[in-house]
């Protein structure tokens, strides 16, 4: 009876410990910040040397980083990050992180929010005219509406080149068509391939409620200046390809 007490006591605790040297041997990646040197020319030498002599990862080195940051990311287990702690020219350590792309979100995700900071100190782009060279625009696009936009600037002499003019507006304040090189007979700004549309709406699109993209990342989708104008040039056609004349003009 004695001898099945005590194993109730041990095989509770033999579990323990091997959990814990699991995680203690376990390999995770971190970002690693370090001492700048004064020149990079041994970078990469100076950069392994923080490593252990023997690393548990067979490809534990990841990445130099010397532009946004002094450092390198490794994949490491707790034990090396701690002696790694201890040389000359350590600074910090962080895990690594995942982020799930979150397309409506990406104003928030830079502070950036619609009643206050400073989207609002800047008028959100109220009076700028921004021009897009690319595969042309599809106006109907919610993106383009011109609800609570102003009229264009009093300078403003552009076309509006679609056959119904109307689809212009206070936001699309004009869209032309170059094709003379290529000879497609796309007589028209209306975008055949996506991505003119695309950037235009990043750069400056209207605030859309209840966007989502196949269900995924929904909210509020907006342009980074939603209250700046836009003027459409197509030089981009069959296959998403760009003349260089048709841009020129």
């Amino acid at each position: 009876m004695t001898l099945l007490k005590l194993l109730y006591v041990l095989i509770p605790l033999f579990s323990l410990f091997s959990v814990l040297a699991q995680t203690r041997s376990e390999v995770k990646s971190y970002i690693i910040h370090v001492k700048q040197l004064d020149n990079n020319n041994n970078l990469l030498h100076y950069h392994n040397s923080f490593l252990p002599p023997v690393p548990t990862s067979n490809d534990s080195f990841l990445y130099s980083y010397k532009h946004v940051i002094s450092g390198f990311a490794a994949r490491l287990t707790a034990q090396e990050l701690e002696a790694m702690k201890a040389k000359d020219g350590f600074i910090s350590a962080h895990p690594d992180t995942m982020y799930q792309l979150s397309t409506t979100h990406s104003p928030s995700f830079l502070g950036l929010y619609p009643g206050n900071g400073l989207w609002t100190q800047s008028n959100q782009g109220k009076g700028v005219i921004i021009g897009v060279l690319g595969t042309g625009i599809f106006p109907s696009h919610p993106s383009f509406s011109d609800v609570n936009m102003s009229p264009p600037p009093a300078k403003w002499k552009g076309k509006c080149k679609f056959a119904n003019t109307t689809v212009c507006n206070n936001k699309l304040i004009g869209a032309r068509f170059f094709n003379s090189a290529s000879q497609l007979g796309e007589d028209s700004p209306l975008d055949q391939y996506g991505h003119g549309t695309h950037t235009a709406s990043i750069a400056a699109g209207s605030f859309v409620k209840n966007a989502c993209a196949l269900g995924n990342a929904c909210g509020t989708a907006a342009g980074m200046a939603p209250q700046a104008h836009l003027a459409i040039y197509k030089v981009c056609y069959k296959s998403a390809i760009c003349i260089r004349s048709h841009a020129l003009k």
